[in-house]
């Protein structure tokens, strides 16, 4: 059997043996026919069964999460923790609260995260975990019950050495300062390496708030220079206004970059004089309101029902920094169509299979999530690092280790494309360059 059939062979085995995981299928798609040239030039990896490992998870946990909320009601959710690959460090992966969340959008980032972590040279597994729980409209009082009764099961199942969670769309300081004083109690024991995203107080980093937007700019800043190109004088669309837009729009705007548009569930804002960064913080961190509070504020911007319809605004730059899929074909062929010279992807997996292939066969430059949203879970492994030694970095200091990173995945990838003649295209570059790191570390270790 050739190569192809092979890799044809175990897509639609893992299709079978994982019935509707729609988004968990697509990944699988995607990372294993990157990989043909690879597997072409070193069939060890077939022979050796390293692919129909990597693809199973070590461990899928799910739980019950029962919680009170304000009224006196019983309210039951659904916890996970999918425990990936161990092969080069403890599992490494965030937590995602969102009602969407279901068994194949966690198998999906926990697969991912094997890669993303991979690249960033430090030695971290893949994981990923969360629940259907919304936490929009709930108070205080309530998200911290939940999170007490979400850990009172994870806590049996991580580690300092064993997985390590970190927060994800829906999960941010608040409730990793829940889930930690909850973990405390239950070990009874200060393990600050446990959980990363943690407040500076009780062994957080400086900069891991700003890494993941940071790191998509820092990522996508080489892949410009490359092309002896820039941020600066650029017109750039950022999708989301969460912590990773959020923090990119900062650094764009550093870099000279013109945003003129960020989103969020509802709908997006068009300010054609850029986005006021001060006004985006004081609606979703402070206030923690919709985007269209924004005109308020701003009265020759504009907001437009329907998150998607953002990609139809002409820009240089588009930087989709929501959830996974936002970037359908027909978006793609639009931003295409408007001139767009560079995407980054700085959600997980946010444009579609098609969509990057639109991208591809126009020659954008594009920045695949695992490569260029890696800047968060690498300062997470600072973090980790920090809680080890028992001291704390400045923020400087996290910056340019984080800089330093970025510009290593940059590179790795691009080399890695370039080996296995695939030039510029860093989708295959990134997945041949994490994965072989993994699957070297699993030959070493026998057949587990």
């Amino acid at each position: 059997m050739d190569t192809k059939s092979y890799v044809n062979k175990l897509i639609e085995n893992v299709k079978i043996k994982n019935p509707g995981e729609t988004e968990f299928h697509a990944t699988i798609k995607e990372v294993l026919t990157s990989l043909i040239p690879l597997l072409e030039k070193e069939p060890k990896y077939i022979e050796e069964g390293v692919l129909e490992r990597i693809v199973e998870p070590e461990r899928q946990i799910m739980f019950r999460v029962p919680w009170v909320d304000d009224n006196g009601k019983i309210q039951v959710n659904r916890g996970f923790r999918i425990e990936f690959n161990s092969a080069i460090g403890p599992y490494k992966g965030g937590l995602r609260f969102h009602p969407t969340v279901n068994l194949s959008i966690i198998k999906f980032l926990g697969f991912e995260q094997i890669f993303k972590n991979s690249l960033t040279g430090l030695p971290i597994g893949g994981g990923k975990g969360g629940s259907d729980f919304d936490p929009k409209g709930k108070s205080d009082r309530e998200i911290m019950r939940f999170c007490q009764s979400f850990m009172n099961e994870l806590y049996r199942h991580i580690g300092e050495n064993t997985d390590v969670p970190a927060g994800d769309i829906g999960v941010g300081g608040r409730e990793i300062g829940y889930l930690f004083g909850q973990y405390k109690k239950l070990k009874n024991s200060f393990d600050s390496g446990v959980l990363t995203g943690k407040g500076i107080p009780y062994g957080g980093s400086l900069a891991r708030t700003e890494a993941t937007g940071y790191g998509l700019v820092y990522f996508v800043d080489e892949m410009l220079k490359d092309k002896d190109l820039s941020f600066e004088g650029k017109t750039v669309v950022v999708s989301g206004s969460g912590n990773v837009a959020t923090y990119a729009i900062q650094k764009v705007q550093e870099l000279g970059g013109l945003v003129v548009a960020c989103s969020d569930s509802t709908g997006y804002v068009y300010d054609e004089n850029g986005i006021n960064l001060n006004t985006l913080k004081e609606i979703k961190e402070v206030q923690r309101k919709r985007i269209s509070e924004y005109t308020k504020y701003h009265y020759t911007a504009k907001f437009v029902e329907g998150s998607q319809n953002i990609w139809t605004i002409p820009c240089d730059i588009a930087l989709p920094c929501a959830t996974q899929n936002e970037i359908n074909i027909d978006a793609a062929k639009t931003l295409v169509k408007n001139g767009v010279i560079a995407v980054g992807e700085g959600a997980n997996m946010p444009s579609t299979l098609e969509a990057i292939d639109v991208f591809l066969e126009n020659k954008v430059l594009f920045a695949p999530a695992k490569a260029s949203n890696a800047g968060g879970v690498a300062v997470s492994a600072l973090e980790m690092s920090q809680n080890s030694m028992r001291l704390a970095w400045s923020f400087e200091e996290v910056d340019e280790r984080l800089k330093n990173i970025m510009k290593n995945i940059y590179n790795n990838s691009k080399n890695a494309a370039e080996t296995y003649g695939f030039e510029g295209n860093l989708v295959v570059g990134s997945n041949i360059a994490g994965f072989k790191k993994v699957a070297d570390a699993m030959l070493a270790q026998g057949i587990i």
